[in-house]
Order: C-alpha cells, then structure tokens, then sequence
C-alpha cells in the first residue's frame, strides 16, 4: 500500500510540473544546451569580447539592458522588441529611451553568430543570450564570472505600458527600492548589491540636476553630496546644458566593476538619490560600510542576485517561443 501512496505522490508531483510549466527550478539549468547547442556559452563569450573591443559602453549598455528587461515581465528579452504602426513596446517608454544601442547590438550580434552554426539555429533564445552576455561583461570589466541558469524562452508580447512603475528612479529612496525589489522577491541586501552595478557606465545631467541646483528650499545642493564632488558636477553640467552629456556614474574606476562603487557612497559621491540614500540611510549603511572593505563578500552577494533576477518570469510552454529575430516576433 506504501508503494502505491508514494506512486501516486510522485505521479502527481510530475504533473503538476507538466500543468505548471512556470515553475522556474524545473525549467531553469546549467548546461541547459548541452544535446542542442553545446558551445553556446563559447559562441556568445567571442562576440560580446569582439563588441567589447570596439566599445567599452558594450559594459553598462549590456547589464542595464538585462535589468531592464528582468523587471518588466520578467527576463523574456521583451525589451527588445521594436516598436510597430501598432505597437508601442517597452523600449520606447521613457524610462527605456535612455538604453544604449551597444546593448541591443551586443545581443543581435551573439544571436545572429549562434544561429550561424546549423546545429544551433533557433534553438537559443534572445532571453538566455542577454544572460549570458551580461555575464561575460562583467567579467570582462574586472568582475566575478559565475555559471549561468539557462532555459528561457523569448516572450510573446512587449508594450510600453507594461513598463510604467516597474523600474527604480535617480529619486527613489530607501523605502521606494525595497518595495520594488521586493514586488520581484528581491530583498534589501539584494538590491544593494544590484545597485552596485552603478560601478560601471555614464548618467546624463539631467537625471541628477536637482541635487546640484535646486534640491529644496534650504539647500540648493544636495547637503548629503561630497562639496568637492558637487562642485565638480556643477562644472560638468553647467545649467541649461545639453541633457545629453555623459557623466561616469564611478568618479573614481568608471571602466572597472569593483567594489568602490561602495567607498564612493562612503565619501559622499553617490551620483543619484538613490545611490547615496544607501549610505545615508541606517538601515542600509552597515552593508554598504561590509562590502566597501570586502569585495569578495560583495562579489558573493552580487552573484547571488544576479542568479535571483534571472529567475524572474521565465517563460515557458506555450508562453514564450524561440524568436528568429531578437527585434520581431515570429
């Protein structure tokens, strides 16, 4: 009679994986490829170093564009979608506008190499490409490498609405970044972590021209900013600027994806609000304080996230397909 009970618990285990096919852990693996597309990883590693060659902004255009992505409906590679007479989608929201083209390219150019090779073709989604090339960016920075979970299929719808309130702001404080990363299981030393991806890429004036001209009726500079360092973005971004000029979010190692990131926070050179509310902020200032004197620990904990933001609604099933163009639907 046990053997038929502990049957009939494991039949219905396995259908509830063939009826809830979004079940993450039964869809996502390592090696994922390996019977279809065994050199995948080897594939996309060689573009994105070919990209990354050409420019560095390959770097923050690439991981920005996987976060992007991640937080709207999940990482489906939705955010890649162009837009249609029909169609407005997501990468045309405006908090979208600002992705830089590298990082689209990086992953049309890695796609268009995998399905060079026969036994590949249209066997790899744009979504696990995206993984993978954020992946090797941030190694390729001076970053950790770490195995990555594979397994997505391409999603099957991307709107420009569906993007309204789903990405973190310059302004956000403590409170704001937990409850949206919280909304994606994401928790407070997780979001730390993703924050520091700031180490690496550029910001435009005006995403921070409140903290250094108008930032309250009492103080015009933001009082939490390092004087030295808001001097600094004055002369950068004199008022009335063009919008457009480029400024390193990392004073300090820009083209380097360390842990200073953290030790500019100490020093009161977070770029946005909510970089520098990390520090300022008690609740958050022991972690930033543990990671800016120990890189491995935050190297560990950026890992782990990474891994947990790539599980974000995975499609599978019938919810998602093997896209031929990572720009089009099939």
């Amino acid at each position: 009679m046990g053997h038929f009970v502990n049957l009939l618990v494991f039949l219905s285990f396995s259908l509830s994986f063939c009826l809830f096919p979004g079940t993450v852990s039964a869809q996502l693996r390592q090696n994922f490829y390996a019977n279809s597309c065994s050199n995948v990883e080897a594939i996309v590693r060689g573009e994105v170093a070919k990209k990354f060659s050409q420019t560095f902004v390959t770097v923050p255009a690439t991981l920005r564009l996987f976060f992007h992505d991640c937080f709207v409906q999940g990482c489906d590679a939705s955010v890649m979608i162009a837009s249609t007479g029909s169609n407005k989608a997501e990468k045309d929201h405006p908090d979208n506008l600002s992705l830089a083209g590298d990082g689209f390219d990086t992953v049309i150019k890695a796609k268009a190499a995998v399905d060079a090779v026969p036994s590949c073709r249209n066997k790899v989604s744009c979504a696990d490409i995206l993984a993978l090339a954020t992946r090797d960016v941030i190694a390729m920075s001076g970053g950790p490498s770490y195995a990555v979970e594979l397994g997505r299929l391409d999603g099957l719808s991307s709107t420009a609405a569906s993007v309204n309130g789903k990405l973190p702001h310059p302004t956000f404080n403590l409170n704001q970044l937990n409850s949206l990363f919280a909304a994606n299981g994401l928790s407070q030393t997780d979001m730390i972590a993703l924050s520091a991806a700031h180490t690496l890429g550029f910001s435009h004036c005006d995403k921070f021209s409140n903290r250094i001209y108008n930032f309250s009726r009492q103080n015009a500079v933001d009082p939490t900013l390092n004087k030295d360092y808001a001097t600094q973005l004055q002369q950068m971004c004199p008022r009335n600027v063009d919008p457009r000029i480029a400024i390193n979010m990392d004073p300090n190692t820009p083209r380097t994806f360390d842990n200073v990131y953290f030790q500019n926070l100490q020093k009161g050179q977070g770029l946005f609000t909510s970089d520098q509310v990390l520090f300022t902020d008690t609740r958050s200032r022991p972690t930033v304080d543990a990671w800016a004197s120990n890189s491995q620990a935050f190297n560990q904990a950026f890992i782990t996230a990474m891994s947990k933001l790539g599980r974000l609604g995975v499609k599978t099933g019938r919810n998602g397909n093997i896209r031929r163009n990572c720009a089009a639907f099939n």
